[in-house]
């Protein structure tokens, strides 16, 4: 029913070039390519900063529970 063909799609690229020149589109092009690269690095810094505190938390909760476990043996072996 009303879809778009492959020669409306030509049409419309053509008219977008023409107005507004190839150098500005490659240039368009560049700066949304890096914003996108950057948004994902920012993405994959976020998840490795979760995951490196999740890691410091479980370390930091087991030598907190090693250190208790010796003062336990600690303060029997005192009585």
């Amino acid at each position: 029913m009303g879809g778009i063909s492959i020669w409306q799609l030509v049409m419309i690229a053509v008219i977008v070039v023409l107005l507004f020149g190839t150098k500005k589109l490659k240039n368009l092009g560049a700066d949304l390519g890096s914003s996108i690269k950057g948004f994902k690095k920012a993405i994959t810094d976020v998840d490795d900063e979760d995951k490196t505190e999740s890691k410091n938390d479980v370390l930091a909760d087991t030598s907190n529970t090693e250190a208790r476990v010796e003062v336990d043996v600690k303060e029997k072996d005192k009585a």
